[in-house]
């Protein structure tokens, strides 16, 4: 065998273990943003996007439908979006849905923005959670701010500068034809395929190097779409970090422990309002809370507990009740455009307060009624075994928690009399052996 017949049978034999590389497979990644911008929104589109770079995905579509939100989590956002190695198509769909004030800033931060027939984008103008108006200097400086990021961007991407500012300044809000003519979007696609076909081919930027996108296979087929969906951390923080659920969390929390300490062993009450407040105090690590109106939101309960203790015809009441109004009204720091609901303050507050009187009228009702019938009223008065007593233990009369002893074990949750009283402990026996 000579030299060439040998060099040949190697390099047929190497190739036979050569695997063509044309035919791997590809993947584009698809998230749904539907409602407002939160912080759990922009960890799940970092989460999608890192997905997609480890996976090598040959694109990621947001498909987006947004009032608005924070923008903290919008400038969050659109920062992943510019350093993304992997192609963003922002497509707002499907029909009937918006890109409104903080989906403007995203939608235009794509390397390809889309809307769908039927579709809008504008109203950029900046607003507190409420929905009201910023006020005073607060006002123009966030303005200013929104203004400058939203330009940024457009020059990023090359879109209409002069449109953008117009969005946030004077909350302008146009079709889907009249941002394909003004240069906000890239154009329209009715469908996803439609989508992918308008798109493939398309010079883009991704963290600093050219080159056009690739989302049909060589046949000039779409290439699969894969949906990614929140995970269970994802939405339980999206909805505990919307402003005015994350202030009802933490009333009811602070009403299930007033409750709890208005009426001690209850511990249903106490239970579910401690979970609430450690909802709500996750929801404080990622929402602008104001110290301040924290501070004064607890210093109004303490108020209403001490009401309970403390004899001051109302006053601890009223104050508490002013406190905590106070406190929630200015629950989010000023420089944020966050702020609760004021129709959801005002019913909040109302159910809160009536809750308290009730409770604090029937409070003062057993103190009339002790002082007036003194230690020897509540001989014969009935109650129920808390624990059970082995000589000594605890007996609820009348809702209230009284230390017990008697002469004979008595298990818990029998029907007891008082016998005697003596200073703060009653002598009790249960109701079958008086009633023999």
């Amino acid at each position: 065998m000579t030299m060439s017949h040998l060099i040949r049978i190697l390099l047929a034999a190497t190739f036979c273990f050569v695997v063509p590389t044309s035919g791997a497979a590809s993947v584009i990644y698809r998230i749904s943003i539907d409602g407002p911008i939160s912080p759990a929104t922009a960890d799940y589109i970092e989460s999608a996007i890192e997905k997609s770079r480890d996976d090598g995905a040959n694109a990621l579509i947001v498909r987006l439908d947004t009032p608005g939100g924070l923008l903290n989590s919008t400038k969050t956002i659109v920062k992943a979006f510019m350093a993304s190695p992997v192609p963003i198509i922002v497509y707002v769909a499907p029909g009937g849905s918006s890109a409104t004030s903080a989906g403007v800033f995203i939608a235009m931060a794509g390397h390809i923005a889309v809307m769908a027939p039927g579709t809008t984008i504008g109203a950029a103008h900046p607003v507190s959670g409420g929905g009201e108006d910023i006020g005073g200097d607060m006002r123009k400086k966030v303005e200013n701010y929104a203004v400058s990021f939203v330009e940024s961007i457009a020059n990023k991407r090359g879109r209409n500068v002069e449109w953008a500012a117009q969005a946030v300044r004077e909350s302008v809000s146009i079709t889907e034809q009249e941002a394909v003519e003004l240069r906000v979007v890239d154009f329209i696609a009715k469908d996803a395929n439609a989508l992918l076909e308008q798109s493939h081919g398309r010079e883009i930027d991704t963290a600093g190097e050219t080159r056009p996108v690739t989302l049909l296979d060589a046949d000039a087929v779409p290439i699969e779409i894969v949906d990614i969906s929140m995970t269970l951390r994802q939405r339980v923080l999206n909805v505990i970090t919307d402003p005015n659920i994350a202030y009802l969390l933490m009333m009811a929390g602070m009403l299930g422990l007033y409750m709890e300490f208005s009426n001690p062993g209850v511990v249903f009450p106490g239970v579910a309002g401690v979970i609430c407040l450690l909802l709500a105090l996750l929801a404080g690590q990622v929402l602008p809370i104001s110290s301040t109106a924290a501070i004064l939101i607890v210093v109004g309960m303490g108020f209403l507990v001490a009401e309970l203790f403390v004899p001051s015809f109302g006053v601890l009441g009223f104050g508490g009740i002013l406190a905590v109004t106070l406190g929630s009204l200015f629950l989010y720091t000023p420089d944020s455009e966050l702020a609760v609901d004021r129709r959801l303050i005002t019913v909040t507050m109302t159910v809160f307060a009536l809750i308290v009187a009730a409770i604090v009228t029937v409070v003062l009702k057993d103190r009339r009624r002790r002082a007036e019938t003194g230690s020897e009223g509540m001989i014969g008065e009935r109650g129920v075994c808390v624990s059970a007593i082995h000589r000594t233990g605890k007996v609820r009369v009348h809702g209230e928690l009284w230390n017990a002893q008697s002469n004979i074990p008595i298990a818990k949750d029998t029907s007891v009399s008082v016998v005697s009283v003596e200073g703060l402990t009653i002598t009790v026996a249960p109701n079958e052996e008086i009633e023999q």
